[in-house]
């Protein structure tokens, strides 16, 4: 029984060799698109080991103004917007 080395150009099959050619083919494809983005996911996430100390001082500089912008940020979003936020920081009611 022949197989055919080459799958059909449309989505319609003739025999069941051709259904498994295409899914062998498919099978392949995801399989490499796989380990590229495992790779690249790799990549992401690759500690860097030539950092110098000014470099480090400046990454720790920049997470600092960073976590103070974002403080700053929800500061004022709940000073402008308490009724939004009054869930999070109920009004305490005086005593008369």
């Amino acid at each position: 029984m022949p197989t055919p080395t080459t799958p059909p150009q449309t989505d319609t099959y003739n025999s069941l060799e051709e259904i498994q050619l295409r899914r062998d083919q498919l099978a392949e494809a995801i399989e490499q698109e796989g380990e590229q983005i495992a790779t690249l996911w790799g990549d992401l996430f690759k500690k860097r080991e030539d950092s110098t100390k000014a470099e480090y001082v400046t990454s720790i500089i920049t997470n600092s103004i960073a976590a103070i912008d974002a403080f700053l940020l929800v500061r004022k979003l709940v000073r402008n917007y308490s009724g939004l936020f009054s869930f999070l920081f109920p009004k305490k009611r005086k005593h008369r």
